[in-house]
């Protein structure tokens, strides 16, 4: 990111404080970066582009979600974004399912993402004050070298906070027992400018 901005400054923040150590040590004095909900996004000055990836699947109220993004652009920005989409890892969820009917009822139901389809996200887009929107669904199997270490990590780590220590591995266990390759991602891809305001 930062070769694409040699001139710039470049502004990154994520929810996870593990993530947000990463960046710094990645990216340098370079970046300023910090840890917050994006939900909570108040900056000082609108910025020229917003850029996001294997992000905004977690955060579960899209609506306010795109508006505060569209706060935070300056009229004429724009917003690259690619998440998990529609279909995204159906049939793990299937097993996540199962995993919670037998070993954790408190997960039964209940889901950390929101995965989009492309109609919804240009609708949403739109009322947030968008313009140019491009937004469409691209199947994209995974393989990860390390299912053992990839679904618990990657996946399951919202589930695995939800439970008692006591509880986790087991459940986890369950889960990469029951998934095959190749994981089923969906990416759901949105390309928009910031209208006037």
């Amino acid at each position: 990111m930062l070769a694409v901005v040699p001139g710039g400054r470049v502004l990154a923040m994520d929810a996870s404080e593990g993530m947000v150590a990463l960046a710094r040590a990645r990216l340098g004095d370079r970046a300023e970066v910090w840890c917050e909900d994006v939900l909570d996004l108040e900056l000082d000055e609108p910025v020229d582009a917003i850029v996001s990836t294997a992000t905004l699947h977690w955060v579960t109220d899209h609506d306010r979600l795109w508006r505060g993004l569209a706060r935070a652009l300056r009229p004429g920005g724009v917003l690259e974004v690619q998440c998990g989409g529609r279909g995204n890892i159906d049939r793990v969820r299937e097993v996540i399912d199962a995993a919670a009917r037998e070993s954790a009822p408190e997960l039964v139901g209940w889901s950390p993402w929101v995965f989009a389809g492309p109609d919804e996200t240009e609708r949403r887009l739109r009322e947030a004050g968008f313009t140019e929107i491009r937004c469409w669904l691209e199947e994209r199997p995974t393989f990860p070298e390390d299912v053992a270490a990839f679904v618990p990590t990657s996946i399951l780590a919202a589930h695995l906070a939800r439970l008692p220590e006591e509880r986790r591995e087991r459940f986890a266990a369950a889960v990469v027992a029951g998934v095959s390759l190749p994981l089923d991602y969906v990416r759901l891809n949105a390309s928009a400018v910031r209208g006037p305001i």
